[in-house]
Formats: structure tokens, C-alpha cells, sequence
């Protein structure tokens, strides 16, 4: 990394991956983290969905849980070939161990660490969530999960009880000190 005019210039591949459970607001904060430093941000599961041209739930449905896994990893290996993007990962991207290890060579994690109620209370189209299912099994899944994203982390911000405006200064302000935006 080098400071050339006031602006930090990265060298290589310095994505900020976002990764959290359902309804955590990943896909919001890339969004406007990449409008606030002017960095171009994706979401794996819409950059799934138009490689293969079907819903995350029609994966679902016909091709199964294993084969959207496989798509969405090899939609984030192709993010080798870009520069300084703001990736909000699916809820899921932790399962595979081999997306886990290549968001860590292109980058670094961001684990927003949230409650389950408060994800469930913020997912609005909860039938376009394959994986949630139930009450009962989005808590089990949500314990399976945590663990695995604490482990993927390079950083985590706590977004309990927290406005989504505080968790985006906090998110900016972490960011910003580490040199990574």
C-alpha cells in the first residue's frame, strides 16, 4: 500500500468482504460504504443468480444446496480478477472452507455479529431465504453459523442494539483506520 495525493493506493487484491447472518445488513453497508469511498461493491448471491440465471431459491429447489455452495464459490474465485470491491457474502458463504480461505487471500472479513431475533425481524422476503426455514431451524442454523464466522473474521462489529447509521460509521471509522478504504 502507498499514499500518493491524499488517496491510498492498494496494491493487489484488497476486497472487504461482509459476512453475517441472514438479515444482518450486508448488502446495505457495501452498498453505502461503496457510494460513501467511491469503491464498486457486488453481492455474491445476485452475482450467482445471474451466472446461472435463476433465483437463489430456484438453486435451490432444482439443483440443491451443494451445487448453489460450488456456483458461489466459483463466482468468488472470479473476484480475483477485480480490484478493491466491497463484497457482501450470502449468509451460507462460511460452510465452505474453501471460500473461507480465498476471501482471506483477496482480502479481508468483516464479521457484523448480530442477534437472531434481530435478523429475523429484518429479513422482509423471508420466502426468498431458502436456507431459514423455521423458526426452530434458522436458530439452529444461526448456532451452527456463528461459530464460523467468528473464525473466518479479520474484524468484528457488534450491530446489537445498534441504528444501521451507527453501524455504518462504525464499519467506516474501523475501515478507514486500518487503511483498508
Amino acid at each position: 500500500m502507498e499514499v500518493g495525493e491524499g488517496y491510498v493506493v492498494h496494491e493487489g487484491c484488497d476486497h472487504i468482504f461482509f459476512v453475517g447472518f441472514l438479515g444482518a445488513g450486508k448488502s446495505t453497508l457495501a452498498r453505502n460504504l461503496g457510494r460513501m469511498f467511491h469503491r464498486d461493491y457486488v453481492d455474491t448471491d445476485r452475482l450467482v443468480e445471474r451466472q446461472m440465471r435463476k433465483s437463489v431459491c430456484e438453486i435451490f429447489e432444482q439443483d440443491g444446496e451443494e451445487a448453489f455452495r460450488s456456483d458461489e464459490r466459483a463466482v468468488l474465485l472470479s473476484l480475483r480478477l477485480k480490484k478493491s470491491l466491497l463484497v457482501s457474502c450470502g449468509g451460507g458463504i462460511v460452510e465452505c472452507s474453501e471460500s473461507c480461505e480465498a476471501m482471506h487471500e483477496m482480502g479481508v472479513v468483516v464479521y457484523l455479529d448480530g442477534a437472531l431475533d434481530d435478523s429475523l425481524r429484518q429479513i422482509q422476503h423471508p420466502e426468498k431465504r431458502p436456507d431459514l426455514g423455521s423458526v426452530a431451524h434458522a436458530r439452529e442454523l444461526y448456532l451452527h453459523r456463528r461459530p464460523l464466522y467468528q473464525h473466518v473474521a479479520d474484524y468484528v462489529i457488534d450491530i446489537r442494539n445498534h441504528t444501521f447509521e451507527q453501524v455504518a460509521t462504525e464499519a467506516a471509522e474501523l475501515l478507514w483506520e486500518e487503511g483498508l478504504l
